[in-house]
């Protein structure tokens, strides 16, 4: 008779192995390895943390080929270069006791292009899995075939050497072997396909390697497993019938458990929706005695013990544990001591839990994330309230639920001709803002406009919700009052509305805009600082005084010195008030007009911008900060000479009073308003912007209006690198990571890491008056903006330089030269054309080769309203207009006449913090 104890009992699998209890972690993605997929520290040190109590731990799936890896920051097994590092990671589990099995998988047709270099995906057939944007794969040929489960063996191998205690085998979620078996994406006529016999011959085959890699290499008390998902949605696609079929065949063949690949443990049919019978049920009533010989691990669903023992009581073996075992990573202990646990982390336990950034990111985690020092309470009328949103084709109506202290539920309204992918993301960015009940939450990738349309009514239903509750209980909806309100909810406003909050004040964050983020979400290089703890980590030695006079050798010697020396002196703080945060920015890079690395940049080399907002938005909702989206400020209101509030109107037009002690204006430049920019620069007519469409100068007329002072308006930089169809940056880390920029030509006509404005003009000065930036492979690795562009299609690449050549009409002979003599200037790291001093990495010999068209695009403006050391900001007269301050790019006189490239994000977050921190000291004394 089965024992509800049994789940914490020993095991035997059919090999003789014995698990310690029926209970393992089961692998999920954590995007924690580096650029090339080997293991990070940081890996070794989450999956130490995790194992111990419980039986086995799965570690996530490793790529077993360069093209196989279907998630960024995925770790790889494709080489034995990697043994090494997931030694460590088998070392560490099996020291705390636990079993350690690594899943070995390849991507196939799931894999996005960029995330492979721009590379076509492969798969059985040259079919597009059914989803939006889904790249066409190469159909792998037969000779391909035989080759790719070779790969799989040598995983297999190299798990062993590793010290693995055994693999797993991922033939589900669509994957690769999954493919080969499915008949939507199978559709061959070789052996490999055709028949439900030939499509398993691939899963077959991959177990028979992996068995002889075994047998070879490993001793009998080696570990395999198998994973599959039991159906498909498409038609054709699997059924469960034909994965009974698939199942029995490996039985026969030989292994020791299989797992189930489903989101909830008792899930029933996906494709007969009228049978609720549970497929683990349908399994055990029709599996042969071979099969039943294999133990069958459950997982999905699984937060408590009882979780797990009705999994078992259903027919599982085993069950595997997934969020739970993030959450807590002692769970096994905790409910061993029989306690109840709830599925949620605290949004400041990050480090304590050893949960790695890139998950802590990561949408599995981010859903689970909750503030717990800032719940509301009291704070809403209970009841339903009824918003609308705007997809591509239609209105839907949305229903939100609140109690008084939570938001308890949102429903999508149901209507024919709702958009697939609009409801998918509507789950999941549901999901998210219930779990940290507030909106502000991050984006669902890939679907951020259908994200804030839901982020936008939830917040909207919550107001009117307060608005009931005060009328409800006899009060009248008198104007709100703040210590501190932030306009502009880029990176500048929302450091200072962090800090402001930091000194315990009541913060408001008023944005024009429907989303938060404002221009510092296209930021892409990264945020300069000299003699930082990450330069000395790396042994970078900088100074300030040098970084101060390449600011100003940069600004034409036309910045504020007082400012640049606040600026500079300040940055190194800057970089660590990040840090204590939550956002570490230690990578470092170069940028144009610098002599030295000092532009810091996320551990994964990614954009800054998307990085830095998404850990800014973390610490807004960690604290009791309000915002108003699609608000304008109509005046700031002034009284007795001091600032006394605002004035603005929302998006039902109505006029509102917000009463304030002192106010930030972060509200960005006036890129994107081509009437200012040709006032001040008419040549500059026509010119693209790479700012988003919200940078029209609004808070410059504000501050004007209330008799702020100027200076440097006409000062308009022009970025060198922009892809002109879109508007689109291409970062300044490519140059800094080694490319080079060539004319139709094929040559070099200027030092590529000078400053912008004069880059910028040698590119106008070409008779095409555009050129290329060209890398090779080594470049694209280091720098994971590359991807994004392949990604994007604005990258041309060819094996070779000359196949490049011949893809841009370009002179071979000549551009195979310019490649020839830059290469011997990095060899000799002497540019003798150009004078070109840093960033010559390495030679642009390794293929693959790429190309991207750019011209120059309006980028900056460094003129803005004039303040003070204290940000306050200073009126016509250069006298302080009390209870102002400002910060970010509404500011002048920082960057002089041209800003370096990594300035920027230094400038918002150093004075966007002083703002909010001297904002705030004057609104707890009045």
């Amino acid at each position: 008779m089965y024992s509800k104890n049994d789940i914490l009992s020993p095991f035997t699998l059919p090999n003789g192995t014995q698990l310690k209890n029926r209970l393992l972690m089961a692998p999920m993605t954590t995007c924690t390895g580096y650029f090339d997929g080997s293991v990070t520290s940081e890996l070794v040190e989450y999956y130490r943390e995790r194992a111990g109590s419980i039986g086995t731990v799965i570690v996530e799936c490793g790529f077993v080929d360069d093209r196989g890896l279907a998630f960024p920051g995925a770790i790889g097994i494709d080489h034995d270069n990697k043994i090494e590092g997931l030694a460590k990671i088998a070392e560490a589990i099996q020291a705390r006791g636990s079993k350690a099995v690594l899943q070995i998988y390849h991507g196939g047709r799931m894999v996005e292009p960029e995330l492979i270099g721009g590379r076509t995906p492969v798969g059985p057939s040259a079919i597009a899995a059914p989803r939006e944007g889904a790249a066409t794969p190469e159909a792998l040929t037969a000779e391909e075939v035989e080759a790719m489960v070779t790969k799989f063996g040598e995983a297999t191998r190299r798990a062993i050497k590793a010290g693995f205690d055994g693999v797993e085998i991922h033939g589900a979620n669509t994957y690769l072997i999954q493919q080969f078996f499915s008949p939507n994406s199978n559709q061959r006529d070789d052996q490999w396909g055709g028949s439900r016999e030939n499509r398993a011959r691939f899963p077959l085959a991959v177990l028979e390697i992996t068995r002889k890699m075994v047998r070879q290499y490993a001793d009998p008390s080696f570990i395999i497993g198998y994973r599959f998902s039991p159906e498909e949605l498409e038609v054709p696609g699997i059924r469960f019938d034909d994965t009974l079929y698939l199942l029995e065949r490996l039985a026969e063949q030989g292994l020791h458990y299989l797992h189930f690949s489903m989101g909830y443990t008792l899930r029933p049919s996906i494709v007969d929706k009228h049978d609720p019978t549970p497929l683990i049920r349908k399994y055990t009533a029709l599996r042969s005695e071979k099969l039943a010989q294999i133990p069958m691990i459950g997982v999905g669903g699984i937060v408590n013990k009882s979780d797990a023992e009705l999994a078992i009581e259903h027919g599982y073996d085993l069950v595997a544990v997934g969020k739970a075992c993030i959450a807590y990573p002692d769970w096994t202990d905790r409910i061993a001591r029989g306690e109840t646990v709830e599925l949620f982390i605290d949004s400041t336990q990050r480090e304590a839990l050893t949960i790695p950034e890139p998950l802590w990111r990561f949408s599995l985690v981010d859903a689970m994330i909750r503030d717990l020092s800032s719940m509301p309470t009291g704070k809403f009328k209970s009841g339903m309230f009824r918003e609308t949103v705007q997809d591509e084709n239609n209105e839907l109506g949305i229903n939100v639920s609140l109690e008084t202290d939570r938001i308890t539920d949102i429903v999508l309204e149901s209507q024919e001709g709702l958009d697939v992918t609009f409801v998918s993301s509507f789950e999941e960015i549901r999901t998210r803002i219930l779990d940290a009940n507030t909106p502000h939450v991050d984006a669902v990738s890939g679907a951020t406009t259908q994200s804030e349309a839901v982020k936008k009514a939830v917040t909207k239903a919550m107001a009117k919700s307060c608005k009931a509750l005060v009328l409800e209980e006899g009060g009248s909806l008198e104007p709100p009052r703040y210590d501190v309100v932030v306009i502009g909810s880029g990176g500048a406003g929302l450091a200072a509305a962090i800090q402001a909050s930091d000194r315990d004040t009541k913060v408001l964050i008023v944005e024009k805009m429907s989303s938060i983020g404002g221009n510092t979400i296209k930021a892409s290089v990264g945020m300069n600082a000299a003699g930082t703890r990450f330069q000395k980590m790396k042994g970078i030695d900088d100074c300030k005084e040098k970084f101060y006079q390449e600011s100003l050798k940069g600004g034409q010697g036309l910045n504020n010195p007082e400012l640049l020396r606040s600026f500079v002196d300040n940055a190194p703080e800057a970089v660590e008030w990040l840090a204590d945060r939550g956002i570490v920015l230690n990578d470092i890079t170069i940028t144009g007009g610098m002599s030295i690395d000092r532009t810091h940049r996320p551990a994964d080399r990614s954009a800054v911008g998307g990085f830095l907002i998404s850990g800014l938005v973390r610490n807004i909702s960690q604290r009791d900060i309000d915002v108003m989206l699609d608000t304008d400020v109509i005046d700031i209101l002034m009284e007795n000479g001091a600032v006394s509030g605002l004035r603005v109107k929302n998006e039902e037009n109505e006029i509102l009073t917000i009463y304030a002690k002192s106010i930030v204006v972060a509200t960005g430049g006036f890129s994107a308003n081509q009437e200012m920019v040709v006032k001040y620069r008419p040549e500059l007519k026509d010119f693209v912007t790479t700012n988003h469409k919200g940078a029209t100068g609004s808070g410059i007329a504000l501050l004007e209006n209330i008799g702020a002072g100027t200076v440097d308006m006409g000062e308009i930089q022009i970025h060198p690198t922009v892809e002109q169809t879109t508007s689109y940056l291409i970062s300044e880390a490519i140059r800094g990571g080694g490319a080079i920029l060539v004319s139709q030509k094929g040559e070099r006509f200027f030092n590529e890491m000078e400053t912008r404005d004069k880059v910028s003009a040698a590119i106008i000065g070409l008779p095409e008056h555009y050129a290329y930036i060209v890398f090779d492979e080594q470049v694209r690795l280091n720098n994971k903006a590359a991807d994004e562009y392949i990604g994007r299609g604005f990258v041309v690449s060819a094996d070779s330089p000359r196949q490049l050549a011949d893809k841009l009409n370009m002179d071979m002979h000549a551009f195979l030269a310019t490649l020839e003599r830059y290469n011997v200037f990095v060899e000799k790291q002497n540019d003798e054309d150009f004078g070109r001093k840093t960033a010559l990495r390495h030679p642009i010999h390794e293929g693959p080769f790429y190309a991207i068209q750019i011209a120059p695009g309006v980028h900056h403006t460094m003129g803005g309203v004039t303040v003070n050391t204290n940000t306050e900001v200073l009126d016509v007269n250069n006298q302080v207009i009390p209870g102002v301050f400002a910060a970010g790019e509404v500011v002048g006189g920082i960057h002089g006449g041209n800003r370096i490239g990594g300035n920027a994000v230094a400038d918002i977050i150093i004075f966007g913090t002083m703002a909010g921190r001297n904002a705030a000291n004057l609104a707890r004394c009045s």
